[in-house]
């Protein structure tokens, strides 16, 4: 679907006609997700203020869910999509760079027959009466594995999608972060989740969120791309504009170690090797940690330096949650020793599983 966008008006928000009146728009929805520090709520406001510069090309150092390389996609922008998660990556793989690639329903609900066996059982004997049931746990096998199977890496992706996002749903919090099955299956009344929904059956989720992810497929003409780097190790390609979200570090100096949170996802993709990066010693069987500046207080800071030193031809947008290590003050003074000129807009948000009531999201905009 192609719009040619002459006066856009989003959420009582109109965009003069001088800003979109020559641009194209592709009216395609991205799917539900429930990945923590989604960009979801706040995606027309990143919108509003991408449309008021000129560029062609994005790179989206930390993709995460791809909610945002999507809606430069939909602004026909030749996006590179880039996270250090291979699960991540795989997604993108079928929602950004995918030009017409979708998955069948019948093709969603064979996964779950055994077609070649043996299957390996690892899931079920590593995991019990820790995230899943019994019955879920061969599920999940089971299906993983016929996943692997499926030779088109887009249509792969796309199951892959649906697999993810059925495991997150049926989770309480939609993270692995520790050992709560209890939480789902105790007789209890509770004040958080929805019981209906996590015990809906894992065919039935794929089948909708297949569907979902379907409808995000288009081609905006464009040759975009999917990386699965360290953002610092990537150099400068001519990007005309550099889209960076971090994980997030609180002004107490704990990080947000997605690898950590999203560990049994990770899995998922590396199946077959997936027993030998677990580390035993914890009780809900994570990945062995992996060593990453973006979580550390102290490293953060030369990190920010080098990224903004490598694109400072490029236009930079910085997507960050304040108040943080570093302070929007101390991240303004980094990009001004690039000879930036730096806008700053901030849009007051409460975020999923955050008690604290003064959070704001801001964009700092460096040309």
């Amino acid at each position: 679907m192609k719009l040619l966008v002459t006066n856009l008006v989003e959420e009582n928000e109109t965009f003069q006609k001088t800003l979109v009146s020559d641009r194209i728009i592709y009216d395609v929805p991205f799917p539900s997700t429930r990945f923590q520090g989604s960009k979801r709520r706040v995606i027309k406001w990143i919108k509003k203020q991408a449309m008021n510069f000129e560029f062609n090309s994005v790179l989206d150092c930390f993709g995460g869910t791809g909610i945002v390389s999507h809606l430069f996609k939909r602004l026909e922008k030749q996006v590179t999509y880039n996270d250090y998660l291979r699960s991540n990556v795989v997604m993108a793989k079928a929602l950004i760079e995918n030009r017409d690639v979708t998955i069948s329903t019948k093709k969603i609900a064979d996964l779950f027959h055994q077609t070649n066996p043996p299957y390996d059982d690892f899931v079920q004997r590593t995991f019990q009466d820790i995230y899943y049931t019994d019955a879920e746990n061969k599920q999940i096998d089971i299906v993983t594995q016929n996943i692997h199977l499926i030779e088109n890496e887009y249509e792969r992706g796309l199951a892959f999608f649906a697999l993810f996002q059925a495991c997150l749903i049926k989770r309480p919090y939609n993270l692995f972060h520790r050992k709560n099955l209890y939480m789902r299956t105790s007789d209890v009344e509770r004040s958080f989740g929805n019981k209906t929904t996590w015990e809906r059956p894992f065919d039935e989720l794929m089948i909708q969120f297949a569907n979902e992810a379907n409808k995000a497929v288009f081609d905006n003409g464009k040759d975009n791309t999917v990386l699965n780097r360290d953002a610092l190790s990537i150099t400068q390609q001519d990007y005309d504009l550099i889209y960076v979200d971090t994980p997030y570090i609180s002004p107490k100096g704990v990080g947000v170690d997605y690898h950590h949170f999203y560990h049994f996802l990770e899995g998922l993709v590396q199946y077959d090797v997936w027993k030998e990066q677990v580390d035993f010693k914890s009780k809900h069987r994570r990945l062995r940690s992996i060593d990453n500046p973006w979580h550390d207080k102290d490293r953060i800071y030369e990190a920010f330096n080098m990224l903004f030193e490598e694109f400072r031809n490029s236009i930079i947008m910085v997507s960050y949650r304040s108040p943080g290590i570093p302070s929007i003050d101390e991240l303004e003074e980094i990009l001004l020793k690039y000879n930036k000129d730096v806008q700053i807009f901030e849009k007051k948000h409460q975020y999923v599983l955050s008690k604290r009531r003064r959070s704001h999201e801001v964009l700092l905009i460096a040309i």
